[in-house]
């Protein structure tokens, strides 16, 4: 049995083989095996695509499970949800990963996350260039949106979620958890 001792680099990282099921990304040069959403995530995931696409139009690219790097080197993370400006989807090529965090950054809970793990992806994005973090808390119905000054705003479902400049307008937090 052999022991991680250094830090793996992206390009260590880029030569592992995918897990049968879920996703592994890369924390601080450890691998992290992500198991595969669930129905219910999911379905919130493809929810806010639909409803954040109707809102970005041409301005912005939104994507479930976008892949990104928010510092340069041991570091390779996905977002449930992600919205980029269109110039850095258009400066990302199609082999590579976008560079710093999305400008919004979705996270949907999961009875499996921890408050440490949500703090860290949340400071993490918000320190590479992230303008608004939402973590979407499908048990409760409510909707924490985090800014990089760290003022978080919790909204429920009478509320709309502001999206971060340069988006404009909002999303409505009761549209979040409407079931299909």
């Amino acid at each position: 049995m052999s022991t991680q001792t250094a830090a793996l680099s992206v390009e260590e990282f880029l030569k592992l083989p995918e897990p049968p099921e879920g996703h592994i990304e890369l924390h601080h040069g450890e691998v992290v095996v992500m198991p595969p959403p669930k129905r219910g995530h999911q379905r919130i995931q493809h929810r806010i695509t639909m409803l954040l696409e109707g809102q970005v139009g041409n301005t912005g690219v939104v994507q479930m499970e976008m892949a990104f790097r928010p510092t340069p080197e041991h570091e390779v993370w996905q977002a449930d949800v992600a919205c980029v400006s269109i110039e850095r989807d258009a400066a990302t090529g199609d082999d590579e990963y976008l560079m710093g965090a999305p400008e919004l950054v979705v996270e949907v809970l999961s009875p499996s996350n921890t408050m440490d793990e949500i703090l860290e992806r949340q400071g993490m994005c918000l320190a590479n260039g992230c303008m608004s973090f939402w973590t979407v808390d499908p048990k409760r119905h409510v909707v924490m949106a985090t800014t990089p000054d760290r003022r978080t705003v919790v909204l429920d479902p009478g509320s709309i979620v502001p999206l971060p400049e340069p988006l404009h307008g909002g999303i409505e937090v009761a549209k979040v958890f409407l079931r299909d």
